[in-house]
This record gives structure tokens, C-alpha cells and sequence, in this order.
């Protein structure tokens, strides 16, 4: 259980960690030199599964998740209030969810380490709040 001075450094502290790993995502240079590092990982240390090259069509994908993360990482590091880390832990089991389904469909093991970290911090985001009371289990206010 967390109080909620804990809550707000568990949300700024998961909103850093998104800002670090996905600000490279957000441009298709800054990714072409991620997979680079990525596939060599993979093949250093023979690890299962594929990392395949990316077209122009996934190339946006990617450069799109990682914008829209950067943005939502800086609103939860300059306001980390309990209702986007609610938010957050539920998509981060999403995400969770569609990289444990990636990795069984063979993507490569690599991608064990981000979902081993997004399970982690979507737990951390939604044990309870000391405090916490029915009205605002999901970091509404009390109403007035």
C-alpha cells in the first residue's frame, strides 16, 4: 500500500522510465539505430525468435507509438496525479498483454526484458493508495 506522496513518485518514476525507452521510437533515425542495437543483442547472445527489418508502413507505426508515449510520459512527469497512474497500469497490462502475444507468435527474446518492466510498473501502479476511499479508487476527486 502507498501513500500518496509514494503513488506520485511510483507514476513520475514510471512516466521517466517511458520517456527513456520510447523517445527513441519517435523518429525513424533515432529507431533505425535501436533495432541496430537490438538485432545485434539478439544474434551476441543467440536468442530465439526475429526481429525482422521494418518497412515504411511499420516504420510509422513505431515513430507513432513512440510520439503519443513521449507526450502522455510528460504529462504524468509534470502532473503524476493517481488517476493517470490507474490509467497507466491498465496499459501497461494491455501492452503487457500483445508482447506476451508477440513473443509466443516468435518475436525476438529481447522483448521478455520490456515485459518483464511493464508488468512490474503496471503492479506497482495499481496497489492501493493509503486512504484511498470508494469515491476515489481510481484518483477522483471526493465530490464537494
Amino acid at each position: 500500500m502507498w501513500t500518496l506522496m509514494q503513488y506520485r513518485r511510483v507514476v513520475r518514476g514510471s512516466a521517466w522510465y517511458d520517456l527513456i525507452v520510447s523517445a527513441v521510437l519517435a523518429t525513424p533515425w533515432s529507431f533505425a539505430a535501436l533495432h541496430s542495437v537490438l538485432t545485434s543483442m539478439a544474434q551476441l547472445f543467440d536468442l530465439p525468435g526475429e526481429l525482422p527489418p521494418f518497412a515504411p508502413a511499420h516504420l510509422l507505426m513505431v515513430n507513432l507509438l513512440g510520439s503519443i508515449v513521449c507526450v502522455w510520459s510528460v504529462l504524468r512527469i509534470r502532473d503524476p496525479q493517481p488517476l493517470y497512474g490507474r490509467y497507466d497500469a491498465m496499459g501497461r497490462f494491455l501492452f503487457s498483454t500483445w508482447m506476451l502475444y508477440a513473443l509466443l507468435h516468435g518475436a525476438s527474446a529481447v522483448l521478455w526484458v520490456f515485459l518483464f518492466l511493464e508488468v512490474v510498473w503496471g503492479v506497482m501502479q495499481i496497489l492501493p493508495i493509503r486512504g484511498e476511499g470508494a469515491c476515489s479508487r481510481w484518483g477522483a476527486q471526493h465530490p464537494s
